[in-house]
């Protein structure tokens, strides 16, 4: 039996009769000098947070007023719930909330893939300087703005001048594709084109995660015959579902989101594909912008701010009972 040091076993001999006598042991002094530094670095922090997301909270209300910008936000007339019913019943809702969906659903099924198959291959590489100027090159697309990505991508798919009809299918005898008119190509394009530029970002997390991994494990299977394919199987995979529970409960409470520049900068907002690109932040968009809709695209946030909620509430809940050291709260 190994006993703690002198010090330490007087310490707890102490602590014991002081619990038994029911003394309470005196309260620690804050050193403020020592901790108040670091308070006035996150102050910067608080202070962002506070104005971007906190303050502007108010104008939640908008959701559920008739907005006059003659009377303002709060003289304006109530309008209870006519915005949402408004919402509900056009022929849009359904659209934008099933692309919404499905869209986020499919990125975070490939992208997942994608990533932990790349974190991997990344893994095995024995040569550091390959290792980091891989990492670098998957990396840089999630660095680029839509802005620049759609341009590169209309490189590639204008009817015109685009290298895909002009490159490759019309010297192969073929007629070219108008691709912005096209819709049925589009769910493939946008799940390719978000795939690639994200998967440098979730591929650096579960590398981070492989690398964390005891050699220990690995060794003992090399030891009992295991080959590379058993190692990642059994090994490596199975210690990686906590940080895909991680972030599939944060890609939950984003599946009512979307990424505007995608899904409105990549298809150069064409009126013609809106039926497979259109979602709740590109609608949002165009209320605001086009319609001048101030109340109904409050309403339409105000939607799918709480049923991002409620449902990363839910995934965690589930996530909890089945596997409680993964979940957020």
């Amino acid at each position: 039996m190994v006993f703690p040091p002198i010090r330490c076993r007087e310490r707890l001999v102490h602590m014991a009769k002081t619990a038994a006598a029911g003394i309470r042991p005196a309260k620690r002094k804050i050193r403020w000098r020592r901790i108040l530094p670091f308070y006035i670095m996150a102050l910067p922090g608080f202070i962002y947070m506070l104005i971007n997301n906190y303050i502007p909270m108010f104008g939640i209300v908008i959701a559920f007023k008739k907005l006059n910008f003659r009377e303002g936000i709060w003289g304006s007339p109530w309008a209870g719930l006519d915005n949402f019913r408004f919402l509900f019943a056009s022929n849009d809702a359904w659209v934008i909330t099933r692309n919404t969906i499905l869209y986020n659903v499919a990125f975070f099924i490939c992208g997942t893939i994608v990533a932990v198959s790349l974190a991997i291959l990344i893994n095995e590489i024995q040569a550091r300087f390959f290792k980091k100027a891989y990492q670098s090159l998957i990396l840089l697309p999630y660095l680029m703005s839509w802005v620049i990505v759609s341009y590169l991508a209309y490189a590639f798919l204008s009817a015109e001048t685009g290298m895909f009809n002009k490159g490759i299918i019309e010297p192969l005898g073929g007629q070219g594709i108008n691709w912005y008119q096209e819709k049925k190509y589009w769910p493939f394009i946008l799940v390719f084109v978000n795939i690639w530029k994200g998967v440098g970002y979730s591929m650096i997390i579960f590398l981070s995660s492989i690398v964390g991994i005891s050699q220990d494990y690995y060794e003992a299977a090399r030891i009992d015959g295991a080959g590379k394919w058993k190692q990642i199987t059994k090994i490596t995979l199975p210690l990686l579902r906590p940080t895909v529970i991680t972030l599939f409960i944060l890609s939950v409470g984003q599946v009512f989101r979307s990424d505007f520049g995608l899904f409105y900068q990549m298809p150069r907002n064409s009126g013609t594909l809106y039926s497979v690109t259109r979602t709740l932040d590109v609608y949002i968009y165009q209320a605001l912008m086009k319609n001048n809709n101030y109340a109904m695209s409050s309403a339409a946030s105000v939607y799918q701010s709480v049923v991002g909620f409620v449902l990363i509430v839910l995934a965690n809940q589930v996530v909890r009972k089945y596997e409680s050291g993964s979940s957020l709260f």
